[in-house]
């Protein structure tokens, strides 16, 4: 049974990011597709307006807490969740996880040569760990049956996919049947950050949650979608004086 926090009608899993590797391990190890999802306060806000996006996360194998917002959030519902699991962060233990037990990982998505600029970031830290490939591509239909079809000739045991959300989740969701890959994640910008072409917040911004702001402060064009994050409060305040 998984063990959910449910903030704005989306089951979130309450578990450590241990926990969430050894629940990967498991996916990969039945080879049948499973899709993991990394849940922020932009995609719950996004989601309500989004029936197909909110379907795609509810229906997740795994949707992990990735922002300090629904931490917040699962304290003043009245289930805490045991704490945040950061897409970065899990995108380098799952090169661990993919290095010690021989799987071959998939990086798609993002700008031109910045997967393949991740790939050798990932293997300078684990040198073991197996890269499938690399392909930027787009989200777009048209480019749906060649990419689809290179993943299936790859054969990865992981498909980590940067595309941006909601756009990233779906796709995985249109196509997980036929990719035949045992995991898949929507990743957002992880590939930036690890390739280095995007800078991410010092440390102690990240441990009081700060990265919103340094994100802005790096790419001021942002400043629309940081608009999200006073609606989350809003929506999550009034779902609260509901109950």
């Amino acid at each position: 049974m998984r063990d959910k926090v449910y903030i704005l009608d989306v089951g979130v899993d309450n578990l450590t990011e241990e926990e969430a590797l050894q629940r990967i391990g498991e996916f990969i190890e039945s080879g049948t597709p499973h899709q993991v999802v990394t849940v922020n306060p932009e995609f719950l806000v996004v989601a309500q307006e989004n029936s197909q996006f909110k379907r795609v996360l509810i229906e997740a194998d795994l949707a992990v807490p990735d922002g300090v917002g629904l931490l917040w959030a699962a304290r003043l519902l009245g289930k805490p969740l045991k704490g945040r699991i950061t897409g970065v962060e899990l995108v380098t233990s799952l090169a661990g996880l993919a290095e010690r037990r021989g799987y071959r990982v998939f990086l798609l998505g993002a700008g031109e040569g910045i997967a393949q600029a991740a790939a050798k970031v990932l293997q300078g830290d684990h040198p073991k760990l197996l890269i499938a490939d690399t392909y930027a591509g787009s989200p777009s239909p048209e480019e749906e049956e060649e990419i689809v079809e290179r993943i299936r000739a790859a054969e990865p045991h992981m498909l980590l996919v940067a595309y941006g959300f909601p756009q990233q989740d779906i796709w995985i969701r249109r196509n997980m049947s036929r990719m035949n890959v045992p995991m898949s994640m929507g990743v957002g910008g992880a590939f930036d950050y690890i390739s280095g072409s995007v800078k991410r917040a010092p440390a102690w911004m990240r441990r009081f949650g700060l990265e919103w702001l340094y994100r802005l402060m790096q790419q001021p064009w942002r400043w629309r979608r940081m608009l999200r994050l006073p609606r989350f409060v809003w929506l999550v305040l009034r779902s609260a004086k509901s109950q």
